[in-house]
């Protein structure tokens, strides 16, 4: 049987790769330097694979046809988006077709792909927690943009369907799971059903299967150009009240707070959050250790938890 020895929550931004701190106290500074702890400690832990939770960002899955989650079981591709790894990655086949027939025995029909691509929302997080993409990797996508949004208690029964079909996996070993997802930040909406979202944002969002390079090509600058705005807000309050639960087991404050009030406190971005309540509930352990840094400039507050110790 398998065990999982470790979680990792863990913040993805654009701007951590586009544009890193150029000096110790430099936003951002602070949190890619406990990041690298963190890929320190994941390394010394010898993972024989990491499950990596994390939504998608409009490059892999459109409005055509957008499932809720979807676990890739084969082949993985990074898109190569904002600095992240273009190209293959190492899938960890048997333990993902494992975690698949646990997550259907516990009433979970999951999406499954055969070559599924992945942002920076999962390659991101997948490096910097083990220090590049040597370890093979279960990657399961959530979304978190717009319905169909799985619920938060949804999210908690997953992660408690994973952590269990991942310890009964035959060949999974020691396994830790990642889970990549901003804390509070505000976005411009991607719901189609948006009266603002119109015209050729709003096709691309629905038909941009159809050539994902072209829409990434348009979409990138514009996100490129929020870096450095001042005002973009973030809830640093609502932040570590979120971490502090992750101290606990009990998830139930979370999810009593549903989809309204979620959004309500930490953002569209906020429901981003998803990834680490699946996370959380899979390894079945409270946070050891967290970090925080809330870097507006970053459109987001960067924060990392886990639950061992980083020294």
């Amino acid at each position: 049987m398998s065990e999982i020895i470790g979680f990792v929550g863990m913040s993805h931004s654009p701007f951590a790769t586009l544009l890193p701190p150029g000096a110790e106290g430099e936003p951002g500074a602070h949190f890619l330097a406990d990041a690298r702890r963190v890929a320190a400690t994941v390394t010394e832990l010898r993972p024989d694979a990491v499950v990596v939770i994390g939504p998608d960002h409009f490059h892999a899955n459109f409005y055509d046809q957008m499932p809720p989650f979807v676990l890739g079981v084969e082949a993985a591709t990074g898109f190569g988006d904002f600095g992240s790894t273009a190209g293959p990655l190492p899938v960890a086949s048997g333990p993902a077709w494992a975690i698949r027939d646990g997550l259907a025995d516990a009433g979970f029909d999951v999406s499954l792909s055969y070559a599924l691509t992945v942002d920076h929302g999962v390659v991101q997080s997948y490096e910097m927690a083990t220090g590049g993409i040597g370890v093979p990797l279960v990657p399961l996508v959530l979304n978190t943009a717009a319905p169909p949004l799985p619920s938060l208690a949804r999210c908690v029964a997953l992660g408690r369907a994973l952590g269990a079909a991942v310890r009964r996996s035959p060949d999974a070993g020691r396994v830790v799971v990642v889970a990549s997802g901003g804390l509070s930040h505000w976005l411009p909406s991607n719901d189609p059903r948006d009266p603002s979202v119109v015209g050729e944002r709003r096709d691309s969002l629905i038909h941009g299967r159809q050539d994902a390079r072209a829409f990434a090509a348009v979409r990138e600058p514009r996100v490129r150009a929020m870096a450095g705005n001042p005002d973009a807000p973030v809830n640093a309050d609502w932040d570590r009240w979120f971490l502090r639960q992750l101290y606990t087991l009990d998830l139930d404050p979370i999810v009593a707070l549903g989809h309204d009030k979620l959004e309500e406190e930490a953002g569209s971005g906020g429901h981003e959050v998803r990834t680490w309540l699946v996370g959380h509930a899979a390894a079945g352990l409270p946070l050891v250790w967290d970090s925080y840094e809330p870097v507006p400039e970053w459109i987001t507050g960067m924060a990392i938890g886990t639950t061992f110790p980083v020294g």
